[in-house]
């Protein structure tokens, strides 16, 4: 009988101390991020590959330069310089 009591007030001491110790997961939490109030970046044109070839077919410089840097089979750099659209109606430079 003593050992049942024994057993009984061991487990209560452990269940009270588990209950009021805090928990790991609480503690490992990160604190809230700190969030600065700044201006929103420009937008800038998100341009996508979509089968372009030609200049006729930009509509800006800086599509065309897009176009040029990541698009495969495009015939907008006649001389081969990296400048793309370099004659009317678009000449970029």
């Amino acid at each position: 009988m003593n050992k049942i009591l024994l057993i009984g007030v061991a487990v209560a001491a452990a269940w009270l101390y588990f209950k009021q110790s805090p928990k790991a997961e609480q503690s490992a939490q990160p604190a809230e991020p700190i969030i600065e109030a700044t201006a929103p970046p420009a937008a800038s044109p998100v341009f996508q590959c979509q089968g372009k070839q030609h200049c006729s077919q930009m509509t800006s410089c800086e599509e065309a330069r897009f176009y040029l840097r990541s698009c495969p089979g495009v015939k907008i750099d006649g001389d081969g310089d990296g400048i793309p659209c370099e004659v009317p109606p678009l000449q970029c430079s």
